[in-house]
């Protein structure tokens, strides 16, 4: 599959440009691409500017923003557009934790469907989901809109949810949705790494 990494918001609430902070050695960014590269056959990184971001591998490239400044919506359009694959996994760029297992399981889920998204009670994990490239028309309906709010997809194309009890059987501490959005975020993830004795990638 394709894999889509959104690294195009600002970092307001952490204060400078999260994907480079580094947790033993390694870039937030690179934790997440290590998640993904066992299931991806390409990496898109979607930025606000390239100049933004610099990630060298050959299974990674790093596009632009179709749509700046529309958040997660645009950039969820923005790498289907330059995908190869039918579908792809969407993550935001903060989320060292994600669990191949599960991201594999819900991939396995996903023909048929237009999304495939985890929920846990009424919470949603849009940022850690599958799309199918037949979102593209409905997704660029809603930002010629303005409406940007990636819920507002769901009820217009065909979902899967998949409910807590499916994850925590991949995901027993549903730490594939931890955000590093903060300073004190980015401490519990590095204190969380200290409890594996082993190097990255933790799945």
């Amino acid at each position: 599959m394709t894999s889509i990494i959104l690294a195009g918001g600002g970092s307001s609430r952490f204060g400078q440009a999260k994907s480079l902070e580094t947790m033993r050695g390694k870039s937030l960014i690179g934790w997440v691409v290590d998640g993904l590269a066992p299931l991806s056959q390409e990496i898109f990184i979607v930025v606000t500017q390239r100049k933004d971001l610099f990630y060298s591998s050959p299974m990674v490239k790093v596009i632009e923003d179709i749509y700046p400044g529309k958040g997660p919506l645009g950039g969820i359009y923005s790498g289907l557009t330059a995908s190869s694959s039918p579908r792809a996994i969407v993550v935001g760029c903060d989320m060292p934790f994600l669990n191949s297992s599960l991201l594999s399981y819900m991939a396995r889920l996903s023909p048929g469907f237009d999304i495939v998204v985890p929920r846990i009670g009424e919470i949603l994990e849009p940022l850690c989901a599958v799309y199918s490239r037949d979102c593209l028309t409905p997704i660029r309906s809603l930002l010629e809109r303005g409406e940007l709010a990636v819920r507002r997809l769901f009820g217009m194309v065909n979902v899967r949810y998949v409910e807590e009890r499916e994850l925590k059987r991949f995901d027993p501490e549903c730490l594939s949705f931890f955000n590093v959005n903060t300073r004190a975020k980015l401490k519990e993830a590095r204190s969380r790494l200290q409890a594996y004795p082993f190097k990255a990638p933790l799945w």
